[in-house]
């Protein structure tokens, strides 16, 4: 019987083992939307510093057509950037907790580093090595 009560402990801890894995890559899919909202961010700012460095080279009034719809097209632009960048923010979080409740459910799994306090940190890398 001790020998059942082991392996069933061994499949659950496999288990969450792969729940984490999972969580830890929808994490990185989350992190990678995040990098594109930074970069979808800062293009309107470009465009809007070249504008304003090159505006002795141009009349403003005789470019409306131009500049209107290039303002618009700016501030979709920076709308569509904080929408990736709050909804990845919100499932990180949310990601980061679930991990935390499977780390709590057994605790034979490993803290992590930035969990352990540095004295418990150098006896890891002391391990490692």
């Amino acid at each position: 019987m001790k020998e059942i009560d082991e392996i069933k402990e061994c499949e659950t801890e496999s288990s969450i083992v792969a729940k984490i894995t999972m969580l830890l890559a929808a994490k990185r899919t989350s992190l990678a939307v995040l990098r594109t909202g930074i970069a979808i961010l800062t293009l309107p700012f470009s465009v809007v510093t070249v504008l304003i460095a090159t505006s002795g080279h141009y009349e403003f009034t005789e470019n409306m057509l131009f500049i209107i719809p290039l303002m618009g097209l700016n501030t979709v632009l920076v709308v569509l950037s904080f929408y990736l960048i709050f909804r990845s923010m919100r499932r990180i979080l949310y990601q980061d907790k679930l991990i935390q409740r499977l780390k709590d459910m057994d605790e034979h799994l490993v803290k992590s580093p930035d969990m352990a306090d540095q004295g418990n940190l150098d006896e890891l890398t002391d391990e490692a090595l």
